[in-house]
């Protein structure tokens, strides 16, 4: 099916424009834990066919619950640079575990974590027991505060696509790093990707993101859960999230297997975020990332090209 533009949601601005990152500042002492998820404010999604302005969102992944589904995180807490094992649940509106999903890009379920500095991240793919309960090892860098975000769609009647959050604490010692400046290009294993595009709150505007290596622009790109190129954008602050799906699929007739992948997007308000692009080629799937500004704060030469940052922290699991 050729999907032409695919957006999950967000369509117009919040009234409130975050800054920097939580917690963002100097060296903080031992982190212990951290406090249980807490419950947000309900929204309601945006349909793909409804960016027309007229309709208000919220982003997704800012609270536990919604529609009836809870995010049971039955591991709120770990410790930094060991191995843990992450455990959750999706629990229905009679608290029953969920056992039965719609799969979409291949998976049941898509485990999305993110340090609330924004410089570690992760895309997971936990396995589900046959009582509901979701498992997925995990090693995470350094202390501090993380979101894990739950992306999935119920098997039930009705049901629609959902992201819910819940905070994991890392225990260790902790200093926030600063969150690496815009910039046009990033490099990743060798690789450069190249953004071309300015992310607009409140409304759609095409971001394209180019691949090369060694000089030479990759047109190989393999299909990684059935498309060239997935992307995750997480506001800096509250880490209100955003996933967005590229124009076009593998074998519509149309889309090329790279350089480019395009995608269209929206963010929900003018701030600083944190853009995450999933890429597979010769069999491994790595991420780059790039910082972005929207709205009246961002600088006009905001995404002109400056020196590549380093990659972010982050790896996959299939």
């Amino acid at each position: 099916m050729n999907t032409g533009v695919k957006i999950t949601v967000f369509a117009t601005a919040l009234a409130a424009t975050f800054g920097t990152a939580y917690g963002v500042g100097g060296v903080i002492g031992p982190v212990g834990g951290g406090s249980e998820p807490a419950a947000h404010a309900e929204h309601d999604r945006l349909a793909p066919s409804s960016h027309s302005g007229h309709t208000e969102a919220a982003p997704a992944g800012l609270q536990v619950s919604e529609a009836g589904y809870t995010l049971d995180l039955k591991t709120s807490r770990v410790t930094a640079g060991a191995k843990n094992e992450l455990r959750f649940a999706i629990r229905d509106q009679d608290g029953r575990q969920v056992t039965s999903y719609r799969r979409e890009h291949g998976k049941e379920l898509h485990l999305i974590l993110a340090s609330r500095d924004l410089v570690t991240y992760r895309h997971l793919h936990p396995t589900r027991a046959a009582d509901g309960t979701w498992s997925t090892p995990v090693d995470l860098p350094a202390a501090g505060t993380y979101r894990v975000f739950a992306d999935f769609t119920p098997a039930a009647e009705g049901a629609t696509n959902l992201t819910l959050g819940a905070d994991l604490a890392a225990s260790g010692t902790y200093q926030a790093p600063p969150l690496p400046e815009p910039a046009a290009t990033t490099t990743i294993d060798g690789y450069t990707v190249t953004l071309k595009g300015d992310l607009r709150p409140g409304k759609a505007s095409e971001l394209t993101l180019g691949v090369s290596r060694d000089g030479r622009p990759v047109t190989d790109l393999e299909p990684y859960l059935g498309a060239y190129g997935h992307l995750v954008a997480l506001r800096s602050g509250d880490l209100a999230y955003l996933h967005v799906h590229p124009n076009g699929e593998p074998g519509d007739g149309a889309t090329k297997a790279g350089p480019e992948v395009s995608f269209t997007a929206s963010a929900p308000s003018a701030g600083t975020y944190r853009l995450f692009l999933d890429f597979q080629h010769n069999g491994t799937v790595r991420t780059a990332a790039f910082t972005a500004h929207t709205g009246q704060s961002a600088p006009d030469d905001a995404l002109e090209p400056t020196k590549g940052e380093e990659h972010a922290e982050s790896n996959h699991q299939h």
